[in-house]
């Protein structure tokens, strides 16, 4: 593989997962999607840092399960639920004024609890931890 595109593989896979943990804290930007790019672009690139984000202690076995069972367990969907209302609604509450504003905040938050409960549900990952 060349060199330039190998970097820029790497790169694009670390600015991912970047851009993933600020969306951990940051209500409307998602985090999934951009552990997952993060995943295929270091499959490509590096067998160290696709290993690193298979094995990390956050979010590897999470990634595993995302990319091979299309799955989350229950505590898992009802805490990104959780998590997703509360910021969504305490935005649309103390800093979006519009109603525009706040329908598009619901629109969004309606469509990922759609994603999210349409995903399969494990209660128990056999081979993870």
């Amino acid at each position: 593989m060349n060199g330039w595109v190998r970097f820029l593989l790497i790169a694009g896979g670390t600015a991912s997962v970047g851009v993933g943990i600020v969306g951990i804290f940051v209500p409307l930007l998602p985090t999934t999607p951009f552990l997952l790019l993060a995943a295929v672009l270091y499959s490509r690139s590096s067998d160290r840092l696709s290993g690193w984000l298979l094995g990390n202690r956050w979010f590897g076995a999470y990634v595993r399960r995302y990319r091979e069972r299309r799955s989350m367990s229950r505590r898992h969907k009802a805490f990104t639920l959780a998590l997703l209302w509360g910021a969504i609604g305490s935005s649309a509450a103390l800093v979006v004024t519009a109603w525009w504003g706040r329908l598009i905040l619901a629109i969004v938050a309606v469509g990922v609890t759609v994603h999210v409960l349409l995903l399969g549900t494990e209660s128990t990952y056999k081979g993870y931890s």
